[in-house]
């Protein structure tokens, strides 16, 4: 919960908080502190700031202990529902499989047929989200993306599934494939094709994904905090790579899992919404600031993601498909 600052007449409080850069670098420490991570509070009186669920769906997520979670804003994508037959009976009464809604995106569901029944449209339990925190979409799906451990007070364990995959495996064989096997606390696959954030911002810029301005400015803040050029050869490199796929992530939710969420969450929100540009700059400064306290990632390849999400295309390039072959 934030104050209203004094002498601030036209300050209004946000989702994300007023994080200052002191406060940014001091949330870097692995302690017991208050740091900023979603779902912040104004004053009394003052309105939500977003992300509002109905008393229901929140009661319903309370009673979580494993979630599967994805999201559709702004009709970005048809509701893709996790192959039924490689579910099991035990992942079935022990997972929630989850998928956060706006209206408007609720509204098309209905018009295609897909009524919920119960709340459920197949496994899915479709939770409607009212007062968006930001009118980009991409940056209002990094909520349930990188916060689930806020929105799960209660979870142990969650697999977030970008909306454009079809989760093919068993989410209980999911968690024991890619955490509790080796020790894992945190499960994301590298990039097919990227592994160094200057080639991301490359791409990035390349293909438009955001202001180029904005991103400069993100890249320029990193490199000067020390941020380095991926060397594949690097005997001490951190990672694997430094660019994530970040469609499918599996999570333990401990106490260094949760503060890396946080923390990537904070760039994502301070910068752009692209967050494999974020993503690396983030887990080597975590880090870096703390060399006592180990964090087990598990940065897989990106050939295992596709074994057991397949990938299927956007709303808008479903649309140009079709218009493309029109004009052949």
């Amino acid at each position: 919960m934030e104050e209203k600052p004094e002498g601030e007449d036209q300050w209004e409080p946000r989702f994300a908080g007023h994080q200052s850069l002191q406060e940014r670098e001091e949330s870097f420490l692995a302690r017991d502190q208050k740091i900023n991570c979603g779902f912040v509070k104004g004053p009394q009186g003052y309105p939500s700031t977003g992300f509002d669920l109905a008393e229901d769906d929140v009661n319903y997520i309370s009673r979580c202990h494993i979630a599967v979670i994805s999201c559709i804003f702004g009709n970005s994508d048809r509701l893709r529902t996790p192959a039924g037959k490689m579910v099991t009976r035990s992942s079935r009464k022990n997972v929630c499989f989850v998928m956060f809604v706006d209206e408007a995106t609720m509204q098309t569901l209905y018009s295609e047929g897909q009524t919920p029944d119960g709340g459920f449209i197949g496994l899915w339990k479709i939770v409607v989200v009212k007062n968006l925190p930001y009118t980009d979409m991409r940056r209002v799906g990094k909520i349930p993306k990188l916060l689930p451990h806020r929105l799960f007070p209660f979870a142990r364990y969650s697999i977030w599934l970008d909306s454009k995959l079809r989760l093919q495996r068993d989410p209980l064989q999911l968690l024991d494939y890619f955490l509790w096997r080796k020790g894992h606390e945190y499960a994301i696959s590298n990039h097919y094709d990227r592994h160094c954030v200057w080639e991301e911002v490359a791409q990035n810029k390349k293909l438009n994904k955001y202001n180029h301005t904005v991103i400069d400015e993100q890249f320029d803040f990193y490199q000067a905090d020390g941020l380095k050029r991926f060397d594949a050869s690097d005997p001490n490199k951190l990672l694997p790579s430094n660019v994530p796929e970040g469609s499918f992530i599996v999570r333990a939710h401990t106490p260094m899992s949760n503060l890396f969420s946080c923390l990537w969450f904070n760039e994502v929100e301070r910068f752009t919404p692209r967050d494999q540009l974020s993503f690396a700059y983030t887990y080597q400064k975590l880090r870096r600031t703390n060399p006592d306290k180990p964090f087990y990632l598990n940065m897989f390849k990106d050939c295992e993601r596709r074994a057991v999400a397949k990938l299927f295309r956007h709303r808008s390039d479903e649309k140009r498909n079709v218009q493309q072959r029109a004009t052949l």
